[in-house]
């Protein structure tokens, strides 16, 4: 199986499944000298770590994580990259594959398990193997890595809808999303998804989001056109997450619904002399290439395909069968989703400052004639 790699410049592999010894990435291109231990990945997992309430999948994992090579510390103690692969493992302790052994033969809807084995001519059962989202831990502790790499950049994200159910963008509060399970900005919409999710989920269903995720602090100039635009780029890293069925870059498809004055971003003389934007609802990314404003990205996620209620599906020999998974799942596989989210466009910010470093000679940021 090819393609386990993401990247250019800051580039990263991960390895594992669901049910195997660990999980883990190795990540090239990290420049040298930067301040790295375990300490400053392992909050990053601890946010998309299961079993953390009773709205995520109850199995237990601590996501320990372990860095195996690519840091050294010297005479003053502290450990800073060398500019070689980073090597991160993550053991897997909580697997209980028997819960897998009866769709050995069976296809779930809505899982890629027909696919894979349409593909490769077989599959591991046992929790999607490596179709499974738990390969998105590695990508959370690769992410770590990558905001080392942006100065000044914040990364943030939150869940912005959960089913028919939207936020109240009057109430959204940053300050809020580490207040309640479903990483939610608005504490009034949290109180609601609570009695809303638990229906779901004791009526054994699932349900999708949406994610927003907002980096701010991003220079202007990272991205190129035509085919290293930074939001295509971004749009390809978040549908690579598991689930995701849609991506929007600022207003997004409901640009489609503005006129050319209400959707274009105005300028004006800054403060500092240089050119200032009045609104954003390009994203933070015009051509391909950032502006300087937050850039906003938001992705929608389908509904836990494993669920207890019985659909139609098919075995390996083609008959026809009612279906129903066991074993623990997310009833609204989005909560989880919001850490991978960031960690993703960090990866991609990373990839591009690099690129940019690479392509003018200049740090991201860097003064130019502009204004």
């Amino acid at each position: 199986m090819s393609h386990n790699s993401f990247g250019h410049l800051f580039r990263f592999t991960t390895f594992g499944e669901s049910h195997g010894v660990a999980i883990g990435c190795v990540v090239d291109g990290c420049p040298p000298g930067l301040p790295l231990s375990e300490a400053d990945i392992q909050p990053f997992l601890d946010k998309r770590r299961p079993g953390t309430s009773k709205f995520v999948t109850q199995r237990q994992e601590p996501d320990q994580v372990e860095i195996l090579s690519g840091v050294y510390a010297g005479a003053d103690g502290v450990q800073v990259t060398t500019g070689t692969p980073i090597a991160l493992e993550i053991r897997n302790q909580d697997q209980r594959s028997k819960d897998y052994s009866e769709i050995a033969d069976r296809y779930r809807p809505g899982h890629a398990d027909l696919t894979y084995e349409q593909k490769y001519g077989l599959r591991d059962p046992r929790g999607g193997g490596r179709s499974s989202a738990r390969e998105t831990a590695s990508r959370v502790a690769a992410g770590a890595v990558a905001r080392k790499v942006l100065p000044g950049v914040t990364i943030r994200g939150a869940l912005v809808q959960i089913g028919p159910h939207r936020i109240d963008r009057a109430r959204f509060d940053w300050d809020a999303v580490q207040d309640n399970p479903f990483f939610c900005p608005d504490p009034v919409a949290a109180g609601l998804w609570d009695d809303y999710l638990s229906a779901i989920r004791k009526d054994g269903s699932s349900i999708g989001a949406v994610i927003e995720v907002v980096a701010e602090g991003v220079p202007a100039g990272l991205g190129a056109p035509v085919y290293g635009k930074l939001d295509s780029d971004l749009a390809m890293a978040m549908m690579t997450i598991n689930a995701v069925k849609g991506v929007e870059i600022g207003e997004g498809f409901n640009a489609a619904c503005l006129t050319g004055e209400e959707n274009a971003d105005e300028m004006v003389r800054g403060p500092d002399g240089r050119p200032a934007y009045l609104s954003n609802h390009a994203g933070g990314i015009l051509g391909g290439i950032s502006t300087g404003e937050p850039i906003v990205c938001r992705f929608a996620v389908k509904p836990t395909s494993s669920i207890l209620k019985p659909r139609r599906s098919v075995t390996r020999s083609g008959e026809e069968v009612d279906l129903v998974t066991k074993g623990r799942h997310d009833p609204c596989v989005g909560i989880r989703a919001v850490p991978v989210g960031e960690a993703m466009m960090a990866l991609v910010l990373a990839d591009h400052w690099l690129r940019h470093r690479g392509q003018t000679g200049r740090e991201p940021g860097a003064p130019t004639n502009v204004g």
